[in-house]
């Protein structure tokens, strides 16, 4: 039996793992979706205060107090950030790493330096305008080219992300896990994505990298294929 925490998304919630999880508890797996502080059903904790860091805790607390160890870590999009942390701070409990469609910082950056400049210029007008100067309202699913099925579901499922946790930098203190040990999945069925340029440093370093033609919520679009690949990095 495998253990797996399967980390969302900006404007996510562990609802968007419902596929996935699914499949993988089906086969006997242990399978963990932590909602982080602030969004999804923790909307209610939304805060200025809430940033990177906070949610680095949520993922960092929920392994140490479950006890869980040779964890499959996956970070979708924005948790790239949060679990390339975690993984640098408890390496010794996590067996593979894995970036769906993510993220992937350099120490010293946050997400903002890694976003495109009208990207991220968009984000901060939106917040300055519906979001109090401090909140991000959420990117409709249309724009990751969800399946048409699930966009208007996602739509409503999505909540504000404090603007703090895509302006914290990540800060690594330790040494990467080995090459074998992290694998890189990359949606190649939506336009504008920033995504490219961590497969192709994937590819650079020898990790894994794999290539799924979806729009961006891979889980939802994919979920079969990305429970395979999650089980495949299981052993």
């Amino acid at each position: 039996m495998a253990t797996f925490v399967l980390v969302h998304g900006a404007w996510h919630g562990g609802w968007c793992w419902k596929r996935v999880r699914d499949i993988l508890q089906r086969l006997g797996h242990e399978v963990f979706t932590p909602t982080l502080t602030g969004v999804g059903e923790r909307a209610h904790l939304l805060d200025p205060k809430v940033d990177l860091e906070t949610h680095i805790n949520d993922v960092l607390n929920l392994i140490r107090w479950e006890e869980l160890n040779d964890v499959v870590l996956c970070g979708h999009s924005y948790a790239g950030c949060v679990a390339s942390a975690v993984a640098d701070r408890i390496p010794e409990r996590i067996s593979h790493l894995v970036y769906l469609d993510a993220f992937v910082p350099e120490t010293g950056k946050s997400l903002h330096d890694c976003l495109p400049e009208e990207q991220r210029a968009l984000q901060l007008e939106l917040c300055g305008q519906v979001g109090d100067g401090w909140k991000v309202p959420p990117i409709p699913a249309e724009v990751f080219n969800v399946n048409a099925a699930d966009r208007a579901w996602v739509d409503r499922q999505c909540t504000p992300q404090p603007l703090a946790t895509f302006q914290q930098p990540v800060l690594r203190t330790g040494k990467p896990l080995p090459a074998g040990k992290v694998t890189y999945v990359l949606a190649t069925g939506w336009e504008g994505s920033p995504f490219g340029q961590f497969h192709e440093r994937a590819q650079r370093v020898g990790w894994g990298s794999i290539t799924l033609d979806g729009g961006h919520d891979l889980m939802l679009d994919k979920p079969a294929e990305v429970a395979q690949i999650l089980l495949a990095t299981a052993g």
